[in-house]
């Protein structure tokens, strides 16, 4: 497969996306969930005009390009213009809510002086294993790509196929001479073509395609289906598709919006709505799992993948979720996802597929786990719902325990309360020898790039210890079952006081170990003792300090000398190399979230305008931005991006 690192636009429905260059061509197709399965190897289009060769719509030197979203939606306008012919092209991608069908809707109009005689090409071809091998079948009006697990139909509404080939195409297509007899073949590449006709000056003509992605069923049952769609009245599915997410957008104004009267309130309000329509697209609507983003890098070269769900992440989501009245959909991740995801010894390994099942993973994050038990007080504190905090109590005192266990182990803590078997000592013996003398195995940091004890992982750890603290008040004012159960009340008093004993031991950690008296700062880790944007979370989210504690400032003041760049962008940390070490869009809006609560509103609003001033063309925010360019390089469409600017949005309509 090619490398594809850029979606410069993304579509979808419940259970599909699909991926676009900024020049229209379709990337990546998702089928039953939004991050399995991948079909697409290329799907390329062009048309032959009078006796040209092809001219693909995607890449031709004579094109001009313009792509926009309809008005808050995920409908994409892609206008193709080809200036050689004066051939104006308006391709339009969406996805009908309710089909797992996307529609690609050609409208063809000829500015040029002279009659202008087009066919229409389809060259595609789909990801192909040995356990998986894709063949072509021909069908009426179309072609249908198909394997063991799947069908990928592609086909044209109301039209008869010119000519088509099965295998062999690359060289033939490009002047436009396909040709097969063969309707069935075992090939993962097929080319198909229409005759749209001629197109007099001033003239238009409309094409519709559809591409219809069906798990495997019998051949009679998926010419049945396809014929069904072929009747389906396309114009309507548009007009709903277009009115059901302006719809969804007015209804998720959680922070009440108002019009923008300046160009700058207006990029705001534009990355704002834009958040709003990519949150569903990277949600599993069974289960509530998220997805980091569209995925971006299959093969490995520059990362290790997007397309799965990262509890901590999808934390930031949820949240950003609740503050745009999208409550269920944060309910359905703690209520669903995480509780299947919850390993029996209480804690949540490093990433999952939405569907629940185990990714691929290489290390353990600690504050994967932490982050969950945080998530579920702050759900709490926007929908007040104490029946939900009931529901995923055990889940949470599970987590805890767990957590209790890491963080008396890697700070070494003696716990004198803990009886053991002979069984449980040898296994935790056995555990030593292989972690460095610890019960448990060494965390990454939460960029996973180092191991060892983090300031922001046991900061969270302490913030998951004051959540299950809280969470047990709460319930004890409101749940009978507290107030009436001596013996439940005695024991989460007593855990109370344990979890209580913890934060002041790992505050105490902190302050003597991860506090440089050189530097005047605290420091990332043990180790290398870096400036790290991530020190923040020590105050924001976690709140183990105070934002304007003498030593916090210190810090505050290191950072700005050593991590925030020439153009006011800050990285993630000193020395940052991946992807040539960019500012990336939440780092500022981290610091933006500190500057607030510290009541710095100025400098608040400077670090802020970055993200809104270096957002893509379709207000995608990415998850670096360039310093030469100041526009995002990599990774449009973050999720954790995204809802980093929602939450932070709702503070400043609060405090500025």
């Amino acid at each position: 497969m090619s490398n594809k690192y850029y979606n410069e636009a993304i579509i979808g429905n419940k259970n599909m996306i699909a991926t676009f260059t900024e020049k229209g061509e379709l990337e990546r197709m998702y089928f039953p969930t939004k991050d399995y399965k991948q079909f697409i190897n290329f799907f390329h289009t062009g048309v032959k005009v009078n006796s040209s060769d092809l001219i693909y719509l995607h890449d031709d030197i004579n094109n001009v390009y313009k792509q926009y979203y309809e008005p808050d939606t995920n409908i994409l306008n892609t206008e193709i213009t080809n200036t050689y012919f004066n051939l104006k092209m308006l391709q339009t991608d969406y996805m009908p809510i309710k089909e797992n069908i996307l529609v690609k809707r050609y409208i063809f109009m000829n500015e040029a002086k002279i009659d202008l005689n087009l066919q229409f090409y389809i060259y595609s071809e789909l990801l192909s294993d040995n356990n998986n091998l894709v063949g072509c079948k021909i069908i009426d009006g179309g072609m249908m790509q198909y394997a063991h697990d799947f069908t990928f139909s592609t086909f044209a509404k109301g039209e008869k196929l010119e000519k088509h080939q099965i295998h062999g195409s690359k060289e033939t297509i490009k002047r436009g001479e396909i040709y097969d007899k063969d309707y069935i073949g075992m090939s993962k590449e097929a080319s198909i073509c229409y005759n749209i006709g001629t197109i007099k000056p001033m003239e238009k003509k409309i094409l519709e395609i559809c591409i219809a992605v069906e798990e495997s069923k019998e051949i009679s049952k998926i010419e049945d289906e396809i014929e069904r769609i072929k009747k389906i009245d396309l114009k309507k599915e548009y007009t709903n598709t277009k009115s059901y997410w302006r719809k969804f957008v007015k209804n998720h104004n959680g922070l009440n919006m108002k019009e923008p009267e300046n160009s700058y309130e207006e990029m705001i309000q534009e990355i704002y709505k834009r958040s709003i329509l990519l949150f569903p697209l990277l949600s599993n609507p069974e289960t509530g799992g998220i997805i980091a983003a569209a995925e971006i890098d299959e093969n490995f070269t520059k990362c290790g993948r997007y397309a799965y769900c990262w509890p901590r992440d999808a934390v930031f989501v949820t949240k950003a979720l609740d503050i745009l009245k999208m409550d269920k959909e944060a309910e359905k991740f703690y209520k669903v996802f995480c509780k299947n995801t919850q390993s029996k010894n209480g804690m949540w390994e490093q990433r999952f597929f939405t569907d629940g099942r185990l990714a691929p993973c290489w290390g353990y994050q600690i504050d994967e786990t932490a982050s969950v038990v945080y998530g579920v007080l702050e759900h709490y504190n926007y929908t007040k719902n104490t029946k939900f905090l009931k529901e995923n109590l055990s889940m949470c005192e599970k987590a805890v325990d767990f957590l209790q266990k890491y963080i008396k182990d890697w700070l070494e803590i003696e716990d004198t309360t803990e009886k053991k078997d002979k069984v449980q000592e040898e296994i935790e013996n056995e555990n030593k020898e292989k972690n460095q003398g610890h019960k448990y195995h060494i965390s990454y940091d939460l960029w996973e790039m180092n191991e060892g004890i983090h300031l922001y992982s046991i900061a969270s750890i302490y913030s998951a210890f004051e959540s299950m603290i809280k969470i047990y008040k709460i319930l004890g004012k409101n749940i009978s079952d507290f107030e009436n159960n001596r013996l439940k009340q005695e024991k989460v008093s007593k855990e109370e006081k344990k979890l209580e004993a913890l934060q002041l031991k790992i505050k105490e950690y902190i302050d003597k170990n991860l506090y440089d008296e050189d530097k005047k700062s605290y420091v990332r880790n043990l180790e290398d003792k870096k400036m790290d944007i991530s020190i923040l979370g020590a105050v924001v989210p976690f709140n183990v300090f105070s934002p304007k504690e003498k030593r916090v400032q210190n810090t505050i003041e290191r950072m700005n000398m050593s991590i925030r760049t020439y153009t006011g962008g800050y990285q993630r940390f000193e020395f940052d190399h991946y992807m040539n070490g960019n500012p990336w869009p939440i780092a500022n809006l981290w610091m933006t979230l500190y500057y607030l609560k510290a009541g710095e509103k100025k400098k608040a609003k400077e670090t802020f305008d970055f993200v809104v001033k270096t957002s893509g063309k379709h207000y995608f925010l990415g998850e670096q931005i360039d310093n030469a360019t100041l526009k995002p390089n990599w990774v449009l469409g973050l999720g954790w991006s995204h809802a980093m600017f929602i939450i932070v949005l709702e503070h400043m309509m609060k405090n500025m």
